[in-house]
């Protein structure tokens, strides 16, 4: 099948494991930051939702990343690391599957997720919450081989 604009022909790639991790940061300011720590939020548990809207994410990428093919996903890793230092939240998922496409818009998409599940369940406490350094940190698999990305 002949590729026009849109979305690409894989049909001839190779079957591969692929791996993709991303993170992202929210940077919470001392009181959110306390909020977080001592579970005192009223929503529930911040942590626990923003895993699971991660996962949801890396599930749903093609149907909000209008060329991203639908891919199986095999594993989902989502961690979190408090940093006392920046009164911030670094959020970190890796994202497994086999097949013929990689997943780093399914990694880039939970730690998204995950990023703005935390601001959406904290935002009653304060607004002044920062999202960023969303980025891809590493990939395995496939025909571009892996990428690291440096410090």
């Amino acid at each position: 099948m002949q590729n026009s604009k849109g979305m690409i022909d894989i049909s001839g790639k190779d079957i591969t494991v692929r791996t993709a991790t991303a993170n992202g940061c929210v940077v919470l300011g001392q009181e959110l930051f306390e909020t977080l720590r001592q579970g005192q939020c009223p929503k529930g548990d911040v942590l626990e939702t923003a895993k699971i809207a991660a996962i949801g994410a890396v599930k749903a990428t093609p149907s909000i990343i209008p060329m991203c093919h639908p891919i199986g996903i095999e594993a989902v890793k989502v961690d979190f690391n408090l940093d006392e230092t920046q009164k911030s939240v670094r959020v970190n998922v890796t994202v497994k599957s086999t097949g013929k496409t990689g997943v780093e818009m399914e990694a880039l998409s939970g730690a998204s997720a995950a990023c703005l599940t935390i601001y959406d369940m904290l935002k009653y406490k304060g607004k002044n919450m920062v999202i960023s350094e969303i980025k891809l940190m590493e990939k395995s698999g496939g025909k571009s081989g892996d990428y690291k990305r440096e410090n």
